[in-house]
This record gives structure tokens, C-alpha cells and sequence, in this order.
């Protein structure tokens, strides 16, 4: 039985997550979101208001219940997949705490799905939007520049580019050092254009902290403010509107290209790994298949008799 009320135990959940685990807010929100998602199925089926759950031992039978329903509402199985496992760390957080006495996911495996080869720009999609976009002298412009030249030239994910402090960027070493996943660090090396790019960033930053408070966040929003995820997803749909591309580019798909790109020409897949910050290089291989794909594509279009 809780002593707290379920949201108070939510909450403390996620604040877990984020200061031991080093979850980013994104993964917070989507957790939280998929607890309440699923405890108001649970109140509905039981017939209880929300604020009296009050028992979180619920049996094996009724998490497979949910999830055919889930899968009957015509939901994606990755977005399932995700669902169990906030679930299933969720229970695992509930019984460390003795707060249930078993852990029902447990038993419970995630859904088998097809490995979807990510999307890529072409090398020189790449050099035409960083090229061709930024071309004047605006502030906001230098930023934006900035942003997608690191971008690039380190494959950081967008949460941990928006993460970076000040003295997270060694310039005359030409690294940066980033806090990814599970609060792990490493150290990423960063090329010569987005070190260029950045160093005219840093000379106008300034301009951007309009009220003058202390702000540690290397990239700024145009109050001054850390800049977000979001902000960044809004930020290149702008320019890829302008440009002549008809692709969907998100600034993930940087992060791919950067890999794919490495591997496209010779870098090892366990330096890339490295570089990604994956924990397990099974996830980095998917990019192996693009590199493939590659290759099949300029035989087709250069073997005489392909």
C-alpha cells in the first residue's frame, strides 16, 4: 500500500531518474507520460478515481492486457517497446523502495521490431545547407551556424549540444567534452569549420544575453534563455524551407550522417562507437547497413553491367 499518493511516487520516480540516472528531459517527459497513460487505463478498468490507487501490486495478466490494447489501437511498436520499459524501470525503482514486492515486467519482453536504417543527407546536402544558408551577419544567423556545424562535425545529440557549458569546448585542442546518456562523459573531437564557426558565435554571443544575467548555456535563445531541443527543430525547419531540399532533415539526421559519412569513408566502427557514445555497438552497426547501401548504389551506377 502507498503512503504517498501515486503522483508524489511518480514524481519522485522521474526525479530519481534525472539526478541519478541522468535521463534527459525528453525521456522524462515521454516516461511520465506513459506512467499516467497507463494508470488512467488501470483506474478506468478498476472503476477507481485516479487519487485512489492506492495498491501498485497489479498482476502479470493485466500489463499483457494493456499492451493488446495498445496493439489493437494500432500503435507502433517501438512506442510500445518504450512503454514497457518505462514501465518495467518504473516497477524496478517501486521495488528497490519496497514499495511493491515484485517486479510484474520483469516477465514481460519488449516487442520484436524491423532495425529502420536511418535517414542520411548526401556529403554535399550537408556542405550546400551549411554553405549556402547562413550568409549574413545577423546574431541569430551566427548561432544557427554554429549549432549545425558542431552538429556535424561531432554527431552529439541534440540534448547533449544543448547541455554544453561554456568550458565544455576546448578550443586549442579542438575537442569538446559532452555529457551524454546515463550522465556518462567523453571526449569528442571537433573539426577546424565548426571551431571557426563557433569562435564567431562566441564573439557575438554576448548580444544574445540581453539582460545581462549569468548564463552558463553555450547556446543561447534570442531572450537569452538556454536554447532547447525544440528550439532547435524550429530552428532548421526555417532553413530547410529555403533551401532546395525535399528531404524531412531533423537535426538527428545530422547525427546519422555524421556516422554514416565516417564509415563512408574508412573510420573504424569502434572509434565511431566511441564517438556516438553508444554503450553497445550493435547499435552503431546499424549505420553499416547505410554504408552498404551505399556501396550498392554507386555499383549500380558504375558497373558496366551491374
Amino acid at each position: 500500500m502507498l503512503d504517498n499518493n501515486l503522483d508524489k511516487v511518480k514524481d519522485d520516480f522521474l526525479n530519481y531518474l534525472s539526478a541519478q540516472r541522468g535521463y534527459s528531459e525528453h525521456t522524462l517527459r515521454a516516461y511520465s507520460n506513459d506512467l499516467l497513460q497507463f494508470f488512467e487505463y488501470y483506474s478506468q478498468k478498476k472503476g477507481i478515481k485516479f487519487d485512489e490507487i492506492s495498491n501498485l501490486q497489479i498482476e502479470y495478466v493485466f500489463f499483457r492486457g494493456y499492451l493488446a490494447h495498445l496493439q489493437q489501437q494500432g500503435m507502433a511498436k517501438s512506442t510500445i517497446n518504450r512503454k514497457i520499459i518505462a514501465l518495467r524501470s518504473f516497477y524496478k525503482y517501486l521495488r528497490n523502495n519496497n514499495l511493491v514486492e515484485r517486479n510484474p515486467l520483469e516477465l514481460i519482453k519488449t516487442l520484436k521490431t524491423p532495425k529502420k536504417i536511418p535517414e542520411i543527407l548526401h556529403e554535399n546536402d550537408v556542405i550546400n545547407i551549411l554553405e549556402e544558408s547562413f550568409n549574413d551577419s545577423n546574431p541569430l544567423t551566427i548561432r544557427d551556424k554554429a549549432i549545425f556545424e558542431t552538429l556535424y562535425s561531432t554527431g552529439l545529440r541534440v540534448s547533449e549540444l544543448t547541455s554544453l557549458r561554456m568550458d565544455s569546448i576546448n578550443f586549442s585542442n579542438k575537442y569538446i567534452r559532452v555529457i551524454g546518456k546515463g550522465d556518462k562523459e567523453r571526449i569528442v573531437p571537433i573539426g577546424s569549420k565548426a571551431i571557426k564557426a563557433l569562435m564567431e558565435y562566441f564573439s557575438i554571443r554576448s548580444t544574445l544575453n540581453r539582460d545581462g544575467r549569468i548564463e552558463d548555456t553555450v547556446f543561447l535563445n534570442n531572450k537569452g534563455g538556454p536554447l532547447t531541443s525544440r528550439g532547435i527543430r524550429y530552428i532548421l525547419d526555417k532553413y530547410i524551407k529555403k533551401s532546395s531540399l525535399k528531404l524531412k532533415v531533423t537535426p538527428h539526421v545530422f547525427r546519422h550522417s555524421f556516422a554514416t559519412h565516417l564509415l563512408n569513408n574508412g573510420a573504424d566502427l569502434r572509434v565511431v562507437q566511441e564517438l556516438l557514445g553508444h554503450s553497445s555497438i550493435s547499435t552503431t552497426q546499424i549505420y553499416t547497413h547505410v554504408s552498404q547501401t551505399r556501396l550498392q548504389q554507386v555499383y549500380k551506377n558504375t558497373h558496366p553491367r551491374a
